[in-house]
């Protein structure tokens, strides 16, 4: 692997070459090769910014057979469609977007969900078994576990037995949070108060996975518990939020105890405030039948 000052001798050879080969290149500055101002005759390597909109959407295949479906069928979705080939590689305007937008997605991954969007709504902080972001990615197991500490704070700063416990978990973007929360949980609250329902104590929990509604509700005892989490982030777009609903969850119970509503994103998934009202009339059907998942809908079907 090439280290740092190899990289820089590569760099110096290269210059060199160019300005035998009668190129103006930039002088070195305290920060680096200057590109700015640029002389008339300087050499200048730059290339627009990967991830303008413009730039995502341009159709590369050269020649397509059909150049009107390739247009309709780049229109109709986000995914990576005509990015044409250069040989056996991707062009190299498609290569840095990738490399752009899996960038996009570490910072989500290894991001930290904001103390000011937690202020903003009151949300104390717990934390599950995990050590570490690490040992979070490792061990999912982990994250489905509340730490001791954190079940004796949600034992003592928590209202018992609501209606409706909602918690808020970093899960795999805090992006998600920081972008979507605001948004969606003041939707949550209001509908749920004007349903007549109790709401419980909203805390935050730090490296959670999904599973942790279960251990959360053996201390609450809510009839229904909604998690919003991080989803894993996607090449493109690193910030949906997802809506976990389950009633009574307890340990044992699985993903076809519980609903689901995801992508919630003004990136091209679900508002946050039209997925906020959906939330609260699911609620209400699970407080209506006694049930989630699975048994959810076998019940809504047998009132049919």
């Amino acid at each position: 692997m090439i280290d740092n000052t190899q990289l820089e001798q590569l760099v110096a050879r290269v210059l060199a070459e160019l300005k035998e080969s009668g190129a103006n290149v930039p002088a070195k500055s305290a920060n680096g090769y200057s590109t700015l101002p640029a002389k008339e005759g300087d050499l200048v390597i730059d290339l627009p910014d990967p991830t303008e909109e413009s730039m995502r959407r341009r159709i590369m295949v050269e020649n397509p057979a059909d150049a009107e479906g390739l247009r309709n069928l780049c229109a109709a979705t986000t995914a990576r469609l005509g990015v044409g080939r250069a040989g056996p590689r991707p062009k190299t305007a498609q290569a840095l977007l990738f490399k752009a937008d899996h960038g996009v997605t570490q910072d989500a991954i290894y991001g930290v969900v904001s103390e000011e969007v937690k202020d903003d709504l009151n949300l104390f902080t717990v934390t599950t078994r995990v050590a570490d972001r690490g040992e979070y990615l490792l061990r999912p197991d982990l994250g489905r576990l509340l730490s001791d500490e954190a079940k004796k704070t949600i034992a003592e700063k928590c209202t018992k037995g609501p209606d409706v416990q909602i918690c808020v978990g970093d899960g795999l973007s805090a992006a998600a949070i920081d972008n979507n929360l605001r948004e969606i949980y003041p939707v949550l609250e209001q509908g749920l108060k004007s349903a007549g329902l109790t709401v419980g104590t909203p805390f935050f929990i730090e490296n959670a996975r999904v599973g942790i509604m279960n251990d959360v509700n053996t201390i609450i005892g809510a009839r229904v518990l909604v998690i919003l989490i991080g989803e894993r982030p996607g090449l493109g777009i690193a910030d949906a939020m997802s809506a976990y609903l389950g009633y009574d969850p307890q340990p044992g119970k699985t993903d076809a105890d519980r609903d689901l509503l995801c992508m919630i994103t003004t990136h091209g998934g679900t508002n946050p405030l039209e997925a906020g009202a959906y939330v609260v009339e699911l609620i209400k059907r699970m407080i209506k039948h006694s049930a989630s998942g699975v048994k959810l809908r076998e019940a809504m079907g047998e009132d049919q």
